[in-house]
């Protein structure tokens, strides 16, 4: 049985926002040669499909975004980016800029059957609760939940009228807290749960897999949870039902992130970058009002990422991570359609 597992990311939000050693603010000559790579890709006459990282050159920014993984990895699990401003630039523009930055941080995977790698993070009125629901299409408040890749980048573009403050919890210190406090639902977390597949599933397969909560390779944790997912899987017939002592112990586990000494909170400003490891992070957002005019709605850019210094991960995590060997390019949902794409379907035009 894991007992407390010693590590970095196991911190207390009321702990790390004291700190700033996981954010840092560009210098203007580091802002200056972001535009300087965004005027060349456009020169060169590249699209995000065709980019490049060698059509990005980011001599300097490039090593801060290397010292960003080191700290998603081996550090606290979360790295904020600040001092951009995105004022008089184009959302094409902004786009290509967020691509770019992309390329020097990993490898980018689909988000979605439909292949969008590009995902924009709006309001367009879906019901969360639905089998189809995903956060990033609504304004209501999310859960605290990973997503499924080593790490997800959010560029902020424009916020909202009112809310949508961003949360983080270290799911490190959750995990140890039910270690020290609850042993017996940490043992249950560890165990498979049936996940709906909220219609990603290949065509032909059954909508529904199984998945531990809590995994564990070599000297690594893992945790992946969305706890819609797992309700959703109850829609299906054949998938087993949830136990008392499941439910108990994703009661407990929801109960330590929402807690204001476990989680982080802050408004994010325009031109933020934030990067969360998601193996040892989970993520949350407020819910938000937009302002009356379409071109204003809170806007934000979404990559899931495969990094190159990612850790092993369980066999267990086999169904959303094909290849867990260290570094593997890997996570999202695959695409269905043999097709990629860089700007979500349902985005609303400005």
């Amino acid at each position: 049985m894991v007992g407390v597992y010693e590590h970095p990311a196991d911190w207390r939000g009321t702990d790390l926002a004291k700190r700033e050693d996981w954010i840092y603010r560009f210098t203007k000559a580091e802002v200056s040669e972001i535009l300087a790579a965004l005027s060349r890709a456009r020169r060169l006459g590249k699209t995000l499909e065709t980019l490049t990282r060698e059509d990005f050159p980011l001599p300097n920014v490039s090593r801060r975004l290397e010292e960003s993984r080191q700290v998603l990895e081996e550090g606290v699990g979360i790295f904020q980016f600040r001092g951009f401003d995105v004022e008089g630039v184009s959302k094409d523009d902004l786009r290509m800029i967020y691509w770019g930055l992309g390329k020097h941080m990993g490898t980018v995977v689909s988000q979605s059957s439909d292949g969008d790698l590009l995902g924009d993070v709006r309001n367009i009125g879906v019901d969360i609760m639905s089998p189809q629901g995903r956060g990033y299409k609504t304004n209501q408040k999310l859960s605290f939940h990973t997503d499924s890749c080593d790490v997800v980048g959010l560029f902020v573009m424009r916020v909202a009228k009112e809310g949508g403050l961003s949360l983080i919890a270290s799911s490190v210190a959750i995990h140890n807290e039910i270690a020290r406090k609850r042993p017996d639902l940490l043992e249950v977390l560890y165990q498979p749960f049936p996940w709906s597949w909220q219609t990603q599933e290949a065509k032909g397969d059954r909508p529904w897999y199984f998945q531990p909560i809590f995994s564990m390779r070599g000297d690594k944790i893992s945790c992946r949870y969305i706890r819609g997912h797992i309700r959703n899987s109850q829609l299906y017939e054949d998938a087993p039902r949830l136990t008392a002592v499941q439910i108990e112990a994703m009661d407990y586990y929801d109960s330590l992130s929402a807690s204001g000494d476990f989680h982080l909170s802050f408004m994010f400003e325009p031109g933020d970058i934030q990067f969360v490891n998601n193996h040892v992070c989970l993520h949350s957002r407020t819910s938000y009002v937009d302002w009356p005019e379409p071109d204003r709605y809170r806007h934000l850019l979404r990559m899931w990422l495969s990094v190159p210094n990612s850790r092993p991960l369980s066999d267990s995590m086999a169904t959303i991570y094909q290849d867990r060997s260290p570094g593997a390019v890997r996570g999202g949902f695959p695409t269905r359609t043999g097709k990629y794409i860089y700007e979500s379907v349902n985005a609303l035009s400005d």
